[in-house]
């Protein structure tokens, strides 16, 4: 088996060792997006949306989701984030409303913070989404994707479009 494999000598499932790596500082950018109708537009703009301030409530639960990924994908370790930051951007166009959604996560650790990023904006798209349903259940979400990691045995990442 490869060292580190997500299964062990019996080909079952096992959290990878990674007490032997050395600590470095560990970054990771992911990106989410949703395309929405004008009128979740403007009534996200506008701040006009009866259940609150969506972007307020998606960060929040994309900062809740990067610290608790571990409770949700089975093989990652738990990790003491040091920064967990989110940031949306409109993108609009003739046909077009798309929020993305921006997150950025740091440690300083042995293992890196890839899936916390992703999370974070998977659960922030999710969020819009519950939170806009009422309005207009048409909405897509994605793609996702790492656009950048930093750190570790690896090296870093760049995603080039």
């Amino acid at each position: 088996m490869l060292e580190f494999s997500h299964f062990n000598e019996q080909g079952r499932a096992r959290m990878v060792d990674i007490g032997d790596k050395h600590e470095t500082n560990r970054t990771a950018i992911a990106q989410s997006s949703l395309l929405l109708s004008e009128e979740i537009y403007n009534k996200m703009t506008s701040g006009s949306i009866e259940k609150g301030d969506v972007l307020a409530i998606a960060q929040i639960a994309g900062i809740m989701a990067a610290k608790q990924t571990s409770h949700m994908i089975p093989m990652c370790h738990p990790i003491a984030l040091t920064s967990i930051d989110i940031f949306f951007q409109w993108e609009r166009t003739e046909d077009a409303n798309r929020l993305i959604i921006t997150c950025s996560v740091k440690t300083r650790g042995s293992t890196g913070v890839e899936m916390e990023a992703l999370t974070a904006v998977s659960v922030c798209a999710l969020t819009v989404y519950d939170m806009c349903k009422a309005i207009d259940k048409g909405m897509i979400i994605g793609p996702t994707f790492l656009v950048k990691k930093t750190g570790g045995k690896s090296g870093n990442f760049t995603r080039i479009e």
